[in-house]
């Protein structure tokens, strides 16, 4: 039976410890104060990005199941003033029902307004118009919320956890020449330790980018049926019939 030599018995052992230091449990335990920040400013990317998708994708699940219904339901009503009724009945979040009571007020006080400097200086035509317009960028703009969180994690957070590696591979050479071995079971477990925040950046960045580009596109056929709808809207609230 071959006896172990002592050699390779304490080589055996110093690739065993490389490797426990190479686990995300020892990360932890040796952080310093550059460290946890890096660690808990992912920690925020990663909920925040969390976060903002979930609510972006209940928000945009219940504007898809909701939006062909408010402007079918609009459209098909006989009575105009049934039709406003049924629109001041939907939900404050849903965006097409908020657009067209926005033009039917803006009407409304135009007509109100008649023989007035108001009627005098905007047409009807224009007064609506400029409501409409009002209405869909405020309504773009709620589409776009949390974009920016998600636009700035997926940029930022791979810098963040290189900055955790370079902090820790700088700490780790420190260590090793302090100790005056630099074999490679001395040096793997210290850099490899360091680039496990390398991976945790991009471990938080990759969702929020993919997440990002993919409300993005949801949100651009969003806004073209806004814009489509607001001209029906106002053709029908400028001269009273719907064009086409």
């Amino acid at each position: 039976m071959l006896q172990q030599t002592p050699n390779a018995a304490a080589a055996g052992g110093n690739n065993a410890q490389a490797f426990q230091q190479m686990s995300f449990s020892h990360l932890l335990q040796n952080f310093d104060a550059v460290g946890w920040i890096v660690f808990l400013t992912l920690l925020v990317f990663s909920v925040l990005s969390i976060y903002w998708i979930v609510v972006n994708l209940a928000k945009n699940a219940r504007l898809r199941g909701s939006a062909d219904r408010v402007v079918t339901t609009f459209w098909e009503t006989p009575n105009a003033q049934d039709a406003i009724r049924y629109m001041e009945e939907q939900k404050a979040s849903e965006p097409f029902s908020k657009i067209a009571l926005d033009a039917s007020q803006a009407a409304a006080h135009h007509q109100r307004n008649e023989g007035s400097r108001l009627a005098e200086s905007l047409n009807r035509s224009e007064f609506v118009d400029r409501s409409l317009r009002q209405a869909v960028t405020r309504e773009s703009m709620r589409l776009e919320s949390g974009l920016t969180v998600l636009a700035t994690v997926g940029a930022t957070a791979p810098f963040v956890g290189l900055l955790g590696t370079v902090w820790g591979i700088y700490n780790a050479l420190i260590r090793i020449g302090a100790s005056g071995d630099a074999s490679i079971s001395a040096v793997a477990g210290p850099v490899g330790e360091a680039l496990i925040m390398t991976a945790a950046g991009l471990f938080v960045a990759i969702p929020a980018v993919l997440a990002y580009n993919f409300f993005n596109r949801l949100n651009r056929v969003t806004n073209a049926k806004f814009d489509t709808f607001a001209h029906d809207l106002h053709d029908f609230f400028a001269t009273g019939a719907r064009v086409g």
